[in-house]
């Protein structure tokens, strides 16, 4: 079993500029053909961003980090809980920093018992021999089986070994109780756009990244950050290539018109740049702005005028631009109520369950259920005839046709209630041929008053003739 190199430890070599910068030689320069987001990778607790929530001083993180290596009454297991691309590996280089720890990286995906056996018994050796502790990073630990957790269980009770483990998955159902118990778990939030963003400006400015010798135009950073989708990894991905594409163009920056000589002028990484370096057509689309309005508008039209190309295009151009899922979800939720009804009843149903499935899984299977529950609105048959009816029932309340609840309806199930009529003349349903009694429900001004009128479509026609006999039993035919 061999240590995976830390490649965060201290050194002359830490703050190595990036590829084909000056000065890189001999060490600096293999750590400069280290991807960007590995190299500007935080080494404190400062450099972290979007999780102030788990980093401000004194939190259980900042304790973790501070205490040396021989003070493991301050060394407590962590489990890193949150979506892709947001710190948690960060964290677990930034927890081996402290002095007197070595750190070992493991993968659930490859290793097994034995591995975790020998990086136990390396751990052992490390504290007998140099008093050091050993901090065991183990990534996507819900691939592990129970078997394979449980060997974990003595080292980390006896802080043989500090775990440091993460999941995208819930540990409450991918991590066994004991090690649960025994951990500290850390919930990891999804960056925001200014979080994004403030690491982009920082990739472009440290020596440890572009060193200041490009320029990111305003449109190409908020391109990069809404693509991201929340995953740091990715930005800096997207970031590390577009320079490439924008080195071999040559465009200068502003400055070039400047007094600065234009051949000392930052290389210029443009909207353009990105939108081919991330494979991604580019998307105006501002989540904020008219283009979210517009866009969702047409989304919906598509859906209700039954073209079911164009509203899977508009479900795709949101998803592209890093719409909101839920939002979206909720919008699929409105059209089955509004735009199909009655004229096809399992339209809502499908529509709350990918909602749900949404909620459940997340992005991008996400997108399997909304596709599936779009094309099935788009093709249903459509009526609003109960959203309109009972639009129309509450503009007349609104309006002051409520009347007194007929007295056969009221409750007589309190003290006094029969002494007032209550309940009195009251027909039970169930006594009656097609379950159906003669009997008046509305109040009395609004006798005889219609609401719904069902539409000739799908199941509404069907609808249409039991409705009319419904009437004719209950007097309003």
């Amino acid at each position: 079993m061999s240590q995976e190199p830390n490649l965060f430890s201290d050194g002359p070599d830490q703050d190595a500029p990036g590829p084909g910068f000056a000065g890189s030689s001999g060490a600096s320069q293999a750590r400069a053909l280290d991807p960007l987001a590995v190299r500007m990778r935080p080494r404190t607790l400062e450099e972290v961003v979007g999780q102030e929530h788990l980093t401000f001083p004194g939190s259980p993180l900042n304790q973790l980090v501070e205490a040396s290596g021989g003070d493991r009454a301050g060394a407590s297991s962590v489990i890193l809980w949150g979506p892709p691309g947001v710190g948690k590996t960060t964290l677990a280089h930034v927890i081996s920093h402290a002095p007197g720890r070595t750190f070992v990286e493991l993968s659930a995906i490859t290793a097994g018992v034995k591995d975790v056996r020998q990086v136990i018994e390396n751990a052992r050796r490390e504290r007998e021999m140099y008093q050091r502790t050993t901090v065991l990073f183990l990534d996507e630990i819900h691939r592990f089986s129970k078997a394979q957790q449980d060997a974990l269980l003595p080292a980390v009770e006896n802080r043989l070994v500090v775990l440091v483990a993460a999941t995208t998955e819930n540990p409450s159902f991918s991590v066994i109780s004991p090690l649960l118990s025994r951990s500290l778990l850390l919930t990891l939030r999804p960056l925001d756009d200014e979080a994004v963003g403030r690491l982009l400006d920082r990739a472009v400015e440290s020596d440890r990244g572009l060193a200041g010798q490009f320029e990111l135009a305003e449109e190409a950073r908020t391109f990069i950050v809404r693509i991201a989708g929340a995953d740091a990894r990715r930005s800096l991905t997207v970031l590390e290539a577009a320079a490439g594409i924008a080195a071999a163009q040559g465009e200068r920056g502003p400055a070039a018109d400047s007094a600065m000589d234009a051949a000392e002028a930052p290389i210029l990484i443009t909207e353009s740049a990105c939108a081919e370096a991330s494979s991604e057509t580019v998307l105006r689309y501002d989540r904020n702005g008219d283009q979210h309005y517009d866009v969702v508008s047409a989304f919906i039209k598509s859906i209700r005028g039954s073209d079911v190309d164009a509203a899977l295009h508009y479900l795709a151009r949101m998803i592209v631009a890093g719409e909101d899922p839920r939002f979206i979800a909720r919008r699929v939720v409105i059209s089955a109520a509004e735009d199909i009804g009655m004229a096809d009843p399992q339209a809502l149903p499908i529509a709350v369950a990918a909602s749900t499935a949404v909620q459940n899984i997340g992005m991008p299977e996400g997108r399997i259920p909304l596709a599936e529950a779009v094309t099935y609105l788009a093709m249903a048959p459509k009526s609003n005839a109960s959203y309109r009816a009972l639009d129309a029932a509450i503009a007349d309340v609104k309006n002051g046709l409520a009347g007194q609840v007929p007295t056969h309806l009221r409750d007589a199930h309190y003290p006094g209630a029969k002494e007032l009529g209550h309940g009195e003349g009251y027909k039970y349903s169930h006594d009656y041929p097609h379950g159906v009694a003669d009997q008046e429900y509305l109040p009395e001004p609004l006798r005889g008053k219609r609401y719904y009128s069902p539409t000739g479509n799908g199941m509404e026609r069907s609808m249409a003739e039991r409705l009319e006999n419904l009437r004719a039993i209950l007097g309003r035919g």
